[in-house]
């Protein structure tokens, strides 16, 4: 059965089709973007703005890994609490530097897990707790090489608090921190 607001191709992500644009700063936009509020039946703290590669490939990570990974945990994952999406900006909002992925709707920032039974599990607070620490460990492996960047809490100061997850293709391959 298909649903009602399924983009992308997929009946399991759901949002809508949006017109493209592009943005204030030179290389903001997406040709053909989404806004998706629900993926594989777990649900966006907010609506989310990105192109459907990103979008699919966001399933895909939550389907092989986020799902498994809070199996046996408060009921399975209900929910990601998203600390960013599409924003016409440079990479880490510095000067000068180069436009981010979340300019060209390819990136999503995730700062947190909900289960059903109403447990939030925060990247910068559970990355190094005894009881989660695992767990978010095993997310963020997971969405090495699915993702073209993954960066987590040991990345750098600007990622301490969520994962980026991007849909950037390098040359050298994915970037995994």
């Amino acid at each position: 059965m298909r649903q009602r607001g399924a983009v992308c191709g997929d009946w399991t992500i759901l949002g809508e089709t949006l017109k493209s644009f592009s943005g204030k700063y030179r290389g903001c936009g997406i040709a053909d973007p989404v806004r998706v509020r629900r993926v594989s039946d777990v649900y966006l703290s907010q609506l989310a703005l990105m192109d459907c590669m990103t979008a699919v490939t966001l399933k895909t990570w939550i389907e092989t890994t986020a799902k498994p990974a809070f199996a046996d945990q408060g009921g399975g994952l209900k929910g990601l609490r998203l600390a960013g999406h599409y924003s016409c900006r440079t990479q880490n909002n510095l000067p000068r530097a180069r436009i981010s992925e979340h300019a060209r709707g390819r990136a999503i920032d995730i700062s947190a897990f909900v289960l059903w039974d109403g447990t939030e599990i925060t990247v910068g607070n559970g990355w190094n707790a005894e009881d989660s620490g695992d767990v978010l460990r095993k997310l963020h492996a997971g969405a090495c090489g699915l993702f073209g960047t993954v960066l987590g809490p040991n990345s750098d100061r600007f990622h301490k608090g969520h994962f980026h997850f991007d849909t950037a293709r390098r040359r050298s391959g994915p970037l995994c921190r």
